[in-house]
């Protein structure tokens, strides 16, 4: 029993140290981005500095509202101000728990410890594989195929990814032993389904579909019969009562998804997709990245035809499917964003843990490739520590002059989606800037709607990302303020009207 204890404990240490490699790897690349400056990567770290700052709470959501993300980074938020930790470092321990939670559903997945298994191993070596994929991925492009590091983010859906996992770790938990397993096991398979889909829909598309598939074909066997509908009722179950929820908070949903289905759209989104897939295999790093996940995916056929009991097979398959359903599915609805299909990248690396069989190696020899792991895992992370910080604290003085201006002007000014939100999450009071369209219309799109209040504003920012303004006035600037990347515009003592909310 205590081997056991240590041998879990020790897989979760080195889940660890992977994950701090991994994030200081992606956060020293051009992915940072994505990681600390993005708009749509700020959308949670917005919103909970919104709710900690006290400001009345009129958010307006995408069809996604990232209530898991929320919660765990909130958490994050209150011990970063115990800490005096900037946003930039949260959002850094953010990514690298995104990974040792993928870990722990991975974990789960891998089954119970067994006389001949090594899922603790075996778990590791599938983090490890996706950590690789993660790390092939350098680009600042929110829109490629460069999928494995989205994970790392608050945004692009870590909570959906993980909740997937898990469920399929419950599955393969049901069908190893289903008389030992606990009766709590199909009824949390229908929590997780109706957390996740009241927090974001896709999670029916990446688990509710293709496990069904996958539950409704057991179902044909007498034997799997009743497990299989049972599971297959809590999935639904919960996928339904999750969308359910949705209904008394959809004051605060400004799209409910249905307009992404657009299928008469499917040949723009093969070609959509298909472009995507080349510029992904026009570098080495991205070619490196998809030989593993063909490998991987490869590794998981073959775990599906060679599985010796129902839970492995269950697994196996569901590597394979998960991207095909997923893949087959994105492009049937005319869809045309790569997010989509982070399956394609997450899924596969559940091959590796379908059977995870002992390797036949002498104790002395396991003990020491173990040990010189576990050393070069602690230095590599000893190492990556500091360039995750250095990395979460690069100084941005195009963002320090607009900041340092806007806190100093007193005033309230505006900017298009793209440009506004970080120079808006790094002010004194985030309020003073408002987030419009190239018309100075009020965007209320993944903001929160008192900031409207205001009415007017008297400058405007803008950068490389913004739209030509057409404000529909003569009014010119008293002044221009150029810091770097960013451009104020400042009209004072003009006020600027905003315009009618749309999202």
């Amino acid at each position: 029993m205590r081997q056991t204890w240590v041998r879990e404990l020790c897989g979760w240490l080195a889940a660890a140290l992977i994950a701090i490699v991994t994030v200081a790897q992606i956060a020293a690349t051009a992915r940072s981005e994505l990681l600390f400056r993005d708009g749509d990567s700020l959308i949670v770290a917005l919103l909970v500095r919104s709710v900690a700052d006290g400001e009345p709470f009129d958010w307006v959501m995408s069809s996604v509202l990232f209530l898991p993300e929320i919660v765990l980074f909130g958490l994050l938020w209150m011990l970063g101000r115990l800490f005096a930790l900037d946003v930039n470092a949260v959002l850094a321990i953010n990514a690298v728990l995104n990974l040792i939670a993928l870990y722990g559903a991975v974990r789960l997945v891998a089954g119970r410890r067994r006389a001949d298994s090594a899922p603790v191993l075996w778990s590791l070596v599938a983090v490890g594989a996706f950590s690789i994929l993660s790390m092939t991925e350098t680009s600042s492009s929110r829109e490629s195929f460069e999928l494995a590091s989205l994970l790392l983010t608050t945004t692009y859906y870590s909570a959906t990814v993980i909740a997937v996992v898990l469920s399929i770790g419950i599955v393969r938990r049901m069908f190893d032993d289903p008389d030992r397993s606990s009766r709590l096991l199909p009824v949390l398979l229908g929590v997780v389904a109706a957390v996740s889909v009241l927090s974001n829909p896709l999670y029916a598309a990446w688990a509710t579909v293709p496990l069904g598939l996958l539950l409704g074909g057991s179902a044909v066997y007498a034997r799997w019969r009743a497990l299989s509908l049972r599971l297959l009722g809590w999935l639904l179950g919960g996928t339904a009562a999750g969308l359910l929820g949705r209904i008394p908070l959809s004051e605060w949903i400004a799209n409910d998804g249905s307009a992404y289905a657009q299928p008469t759209l499917w040949p723009q989104s093969v070609r959509y997709y298909g472009e995507l897939a080349a510029e992904r295999l026009s570098t080495p790093l991205g070619i490196l990245g998809a030989v593993l996940v063909v490998a991987l995916l490869a590794v998981a056929v073959r775990q599906s035809f060679r599985a010796q009991d129902a839970g492995a097979r269950i697994v196996a398959t569901a590597a394979w499917l998960l991207p095909l359903v997923v893949t087959v599915g994105a492009v049937a609805l005319g869809t045309h964003a790569a997010r989509y299909l982070e399956p394609v990248v997450f899924a596969p690396v559940l091959g590796l843990v379908a059977s995870p069989l002992a390797l036949r190696v002498p104790r002395r020899a396991a003990l020491s490739v173990t040990a010189g792991a576990g050393v070069l895992l602690i230095v590599c992370a000893g190492l990556s520590i500091p360039r995750v910080s250095v990395a979460a604290q690069h100084p941005n003085g195009d963002l320090t002059c607009v900041s340092d201006w806007v806190n100093g002007s007193g005033q309230t000014g505006a900017g298009q989606f793209w440009t506004v939100r970080l120079p808006k999450l790094h002010l004194d009071d985030p309020s003073r800037l408002a987030q419009v369209d190239h018309q100075l219309n009020a965007y209320a799109w993944l903001i929160n709607r008192t900031d409207f209040a205001v009415g007017e504003v008297t400058f405007l920012i803008e950068d490389a990302q913004s739209s030509p303004w057409a404000l529909g006035t003569n009014a010119q600037p008293s002044d221009v303020i150029t810091c770097g990347q960013f451009t104020i515009y400042d009209f004072s003592p003009v006020a600027l009207p905003l315009g009618p909310a749309r999202s």
